[in-house]
């Protein structure tokens, strides 16, 4: 059973934000797999079974993620490498997304909890990119916008990309994926 954690704060003033994105995927993988979207809270995390899958919704805001998926992982035995993360890049531009098997946080605060709860960067990633965050403008303020509407026409259509990618991911392997995902750019 792989278990598929996006990434996102909780509540619809959150909604839209970019620092939502791993929420906004669950959405999509969920429309374009065709399962049941009604999530199930448990302790600090909502959970939805779909086919083969777990999909993971933190309740725990973004900057705290590792206590839910810490939470998740004691419950149901689950083991890293049946974990995939998926989340916002800053540094990553809108319209590309970038796998990775094993790594560092990059400056996500989000992945930096996880990796601190779960003590290990050993589990797989996929990054959706919101970046470049303009000169001038605070990260905190960028993160927690949201996108506007030409912006969201490129996100529709990654957030389809992405979808495709971790379904390679289960299918193939991360390597395929990476070889199949890593390069590709969604342009308006």
């Amino acid at each position: 059973m792989h278990y598929i954690v996006g990434l996102g704060n909780p509540g619809p003033r959150y909604a839209s934000n970019r620092h939502n994105v791993g929420f906004m995927f669950l959405d999509r993988y969920v429309q374009r797999v065709g399962c049941d979207s009604n999530f199930v809270r448990e302790t600090n995390y909502e959970l939805l079974e779909c086919g083969e899958v777990r999909l993971v919704r933190p309740l725990t805001y973004m900057n705290v993620s590792g206590l839910a998926v810490g939470t998740l992982v004691a419950k149901y035995g689950v083991l890293v490498d049946d974990i995939i993360v998926v989340y916002d890049d800053v540094d990553l531009p809108l319209g590309r997304i970038r796998i990775r098997r094993k790594g560092s946080a990059g400056g996500h605060n989000g992945l930096k909890s996880i990796i601190e709860n779960l003590k290990t960067d050993q589990f797989v990633r996929v990054r959706i990119g919101i970046g470049p965050k303009p000169e001038g403008v605070d990260l905190a303020q960028f993160v927690l916008s949201d996108f506007s509407v030409q912006e969201r026409f490129v996100l529709d259509k990654v957030l389809d990309v992405a979808v495709q990618a971790v379904k390679t991911i289960l299918s193939e392997g991360v390597q395929k994926a990476m070889s199949l995902y890593n390069s590709v750019e969604v342009i308006a």
